[in-house]
């Protein structure tokens, strides 16, 4: 395992992979990222099961320890690197956060992820997808009436956005209608214009297809 330089097992379109490269952008960490083709079914080696023995992505390695769970890799980038916290200090706006974090990593992304949407005739998948994401989102954006500022809970990126931002990026994919979400189009922009999120965009990863991949 490597010691050195922490290593990402991700996959430009895991929305999950993605929540992770914005926290270690915002805390400076700089990492190696090793894609893992998600279509192709690379999570499914015995090399990658015996990282991660659920096949999915994200992996981290860190610390020379072997991490999976996106949000526990999100916890323990917060405890252990104290330098840009993604956690208010105070108690019940860390609650408000991990509370946006469940309904998006919990309640929305699961039910729509490629495993589920494989499941489900070709036909039926955007659908599908369009329906979950839509109702997930609108949960969230009511949650924004009470906690959020100029970010999801207050006025700085919390571990909220970094789960928020990148759903939208499905949402955007199976054409879901932002009308009803002001609240959320708008940290959508705020969280666009910081380099940390522009650089986890899934456009700019390495294993971003040429043809959609943007400057």
């Amino acid at each position: 395992m490597n010691e050195g330089k922490p290593v990402l097992y991700t996959y430009f379109r895991s929305s999950a992979s993605a929540r992770v490269r914005i926290a270690l952008n915002l805390k400076g960490i700089v990492y190696e990222s090793r894609p893992v083709n998600l279509v192709q079914g690379e999570q499914r080696s015995a090399d990658y099961f015996a990282l991660n023995p659920s096949g999915l992505v994200p992996s981290l390695e860190i610390d020379g320890h072997r991490l999976t769970q996106s949000v526990a890799i999100l916890e323990y980038l917060e405890e252990t690197r104290k330098n840009r916290p993604l956690l208010p200090s105070d108690p019940l706006q860390r609650a408000r956060v991990r509370a946006i974090v469940g309904a998006i990593c919990c309640d929305t992304q699961p039910l729509q992820n490629l495993r589920v949407l494989l499941e489900l005739p070709e036909s039926e998948r955007a659908g599908h997808a369009r329906s979950v994401i839509s109702q997930g989102l609108a949960v969230v954006e009511k949650m924004l009436e009470h906690t959020a500022g100029r970010f999801c809970v207050g006025d700085e990126v919390t571990l909220a956005d970094c789960c928020l931002i990148p759903q939208l990026y499905n949402a955007h994919r199976y054409a879901v209608d932002f009308a009803a979400l002001p609240r959320i189009r708008e940290i959508e922009e705020r969280a666009a214009a910081l380099d940390a999120f522009h650089r986890a965009h899934w456009s700019q990863q390495p294993d971003c297809p040429t043809n959609i991949r943007s400057d």
